[in-house]
């Protein structure tokens, strides 16, 4: 198989088998019938075509769209679920380790963006000596898009 209609064919085929379980019916899988499972499937024809393509370029972005995919539905599924803004960094931060591991780039950001949002997603009782810490996090939480742009254009600007 070519590699340009490589990731079409796993799309597909992931695609058609979604289509196909859902016209089956079958009662083990009911809970997949619905739109973040298609992002599963994307993710997962990303991260495929990846790995047996040996073109690692799509890791980041599999890897984001694969663990969206499950967070939604996490959310729509289970109770337990944690649904929190500081699962998608946490989501980034995991896709950059997981470039980082057949690309050996992005470790740094990967790992801090995982620190960050383990901070974040814990932080909700800390003890009283730590209470600077939700200072921060406001600050943080009504700022975070101008973070995301200075990045952006840092990784614009940064010459490899």
């Amino acid at each position: 198989m070519k590699k340009q209609h490589a990731f079409a064919g796993y799309l597909l085929i992931g695609i058609g088998l979604y289509f196909l379980l859902s016209k089956l019916k079958l009662p083990i899988i009911t809970d997949f019938y619905s739109w973040p499972t298609l992002l599963i499937i994307i993710g997962l024809a990303f991260l495929i075509h990846s790995y047996k393509t040996k073109d690692y370029q799509h890791l980041l972005g599999g890897t984001i769209i694969l663990g969206l995919g499950i967070h939604f539905h996490g959310i729509n599924h289970y109770s337990f679920w944690i649904d929190h803004w500081g699962v998608y960094p946490l989501i980034i931060g995991i896709a950059f380790i997981v470039r980082f591991l057949k690309t050996k780039e992005g470790f740094l950001p990967g790992l801090i963006l995982i620190v960050l949002s383990l901070i974040v997603i814990f932080s909700v009782n800390l003890p009283p000596y730590l209470n600077w810490i939700y200072q921060i996090l406001e600050f943080v939480e009504q700022f975070w898009p101008i973070v995301l742009i200075i990045l952006g254009v840092y990784y614009l600007k940064k010459k490899k």
